[in-house]
């Protein structure tokens, strides 16, 4: 009997564990697997039960919450030689990696996909000694995430990020930061508002916003979106919003496998949507590290 393990945040998204959960569970035991339900209760709860999870030998993981429970469930697994197929319940707010998956929010679809076990092999990146399945970033929005309330979140969704991020430009615009880039050798100075390092074509509600993205390509993409006028910058995210913005003359898109970035100001770091570290850091790809199930 295979054995399956639910790591769950009770309080992602909109209370969605509370009515999706069990039928999760009824549908997998009625189908023979052993399950074995886990709520997370405080911060790194979730790395600690899928780093057992591994230890145990199970054979598959769900992560059921949103893209901080994601992170740290493969902050786990990253921990341990032996990693279980991963599959990720979409129950927070933005759901970028999933989004990306194309996992369904329908429970008895999801679990069909479960029973199905189509199941490829996806990179990780690394910043600093933390992993992150599909995002690093810094300045300009990157702490929107943190400035939105529970409230608002469970009142409008993704929408809640996307009007703060608003303000946010109009209060970060004119107050870009100096970081220096290397990678291979190359090695550049730049004043920027933001840069994201990116697994997959989806950041922040956005789905193109990386749109050469592969997660099993050994390749992390780097978008740079340098100082500008407020109307250019703009531009930028209207492109966004179709992946047509990669040729705009404020910003740098390229793919690298590993990068150093530096910045003498104190700048915070936020990988999958949860803050860690601050410049310098280096990033790196692992390749292919972790299978995860998929449609």
């Amino acid at each position: 009997m295979e054995t399956i393990k639910i790591i769950y945040n009770p309080d992602s998204g909109r209370q969605i564990a509370h009515r999706n959960l069990p039928v999760l569970v009824d549908v997998l035991v009625k189908n023979n697997y052993y399950v074995k339900v886990f709520p997370t209760q405080k911060q790194y709860d979730a790395t600690r039960a899928a780093s057992q999870a591994c230890k145990d030998g199970d054979d598959i993981i769900i992560s059921f919450g949103g893209d901080g429970t994601v992170n740290e469930v493969v902050n786990g697994m990253m921990e341990n030689d032996y990693r279980p197929k991963l599959a990720i319940y979409p129950a927070g707010t933005v759901n970028d990696f999933a989004n990306y998956l194309q996992i369904p929010r329908n429970i008895e679809e999801f679990a069909q996909l479960i029973l199905q076990k189509n199941t490829i092999l996806s990179d990780v990146g690394r910043g600093g000694e933390r992993y992150f399945l599909n995002v690093a970033a810094a300045g300009l929005l990157t702490d929107v995430a943190y400035k939105v309330s529970s409230e608002s979140k469970s009142i409008l969704g993704r929408f809640a990020y996307y009007f703060e991020g608003i303000r946010e430009i109009q209060r970060q615009m004119f107050d870009p930061i100096k970081i220096k880039i290397t990678y291979g050798d190359i090695v550049e100075t730049k004043e920027v508002l933001f840069f994201i390092l990116a697994n997959s074509a989806s950041v922040g509600g956005f789905k193109f916003i990386a749109p050469e993205a592969s997660i099993n390509d050994g390749k992390l993409d780097l978008m740079i979106v340098e100082k500008g006028e407020l109307m250019d910058t703009a531009s930028i995210f209207v492109k966004a919003l179709v992946g047509n913005h990669t040729q705009h003359p404020n910003l740098k898109y390229v793919q690298v496998d590993s990068i150093r970035i530096e910045c003498e100001e104190e700048i915070l770091m936020d990988l999958d949507g949860e803050q860690y570290g601050k410049l310098p850091m280096d990033f790196k790809v692992e390749k292919q590290a972790i299978p995860i199930i998929v449609p």
